[in-house]
């Protein structure tokens, strides 16, 4: 089952819950049988990018029953700072309700995840799927890897053209990270519920 939240923040951020057990504590939407969480970013917000990105819902239903999932939506568009702290904003909200939290990102998403994930300290995992290396020249993904301090997965299309990841898998591999790649384009057509399940796995695995 799913629920709407809004994310306590200065933006307006929202986001929709992918539960995983059937009965929900109600006004939050906080599934009362599940511990653990995984907090999804989606794609570039200024290229149709949201919540209901295909291989975001793919995640939702690979990870429950046994995780849930909250897929949220950035606020107006800042360049990749503002949205940097939606992700933050969604991963407090994350945090006082869950006992462990994971974070999940696709493209734009992707770098944001490990970008954020260098920023934190009590994350179980992070998994990047088709990252971008950079957004706005500012946040950096290939440099966040360095110290993100929990374990972390790169996932790619070998036939992407669309984002610049040839640089975060690179460095994944020499830190020795979990990097796995598949046939397929930038958006995995057709093979967004595989890809959302190898994801997902390894989110479980460490949630």
């Amino acid at each position: 089952m799913t629920d709407s939240v809004v994310v306590p923040h200065s933006r307006d951020v929202r986001a929709t819950l992918d539960t995983a057990g059937a009965d929900s504590d109600g006004d939050d939407g906080t599934a009362g049988t599940v511990d653990a969480c995984v907090v999804a970013c989606p794609p570039h917000p200024q290229m149709g990018g949201s919540r209901s990105d295909a291989r975001l819902t793919a995640l939702g239903e690979a990870l429950t029953p046994d995780v849930d999932c909250l897929r949220f939506d950035y606020g107006p568009w800042d360049e990749g700072e503002g949205e940097r702290t939606d992700v933050h904003a969604a991963l407090d909200w994350a945090d006082e309700r869950y006992e462990t939290v994971g974070l999940f990102g696709f493209s734009f998403g992707g770098c944001l995840a490990l970008v954020v994930g260098s920023e934190r300290e009590n994350l179980a995992c992070v998994s990047a799927l088709a990252p971008a290396a950079r957004i706005s020249g500012k946040l950096d993904a290939v440099a966040a890897l360095d110290t993100v301090d929990a374990p972390t997965q790169v996932v790619y299309g070998e036939r992407d053209t669309t984002a610049d990841w040839e640089p975060v898998v690179d460095r994944a591999r020499e830190l020795g990270l979990a990097v796995e790649g598949f046939s397929g384009d930038h958006f995995f057509l057709g093979q967004e519920t595989k890809v959302a399940g190898r994801c997902a796995s390894f989110l479980r695995e460490h949630c």
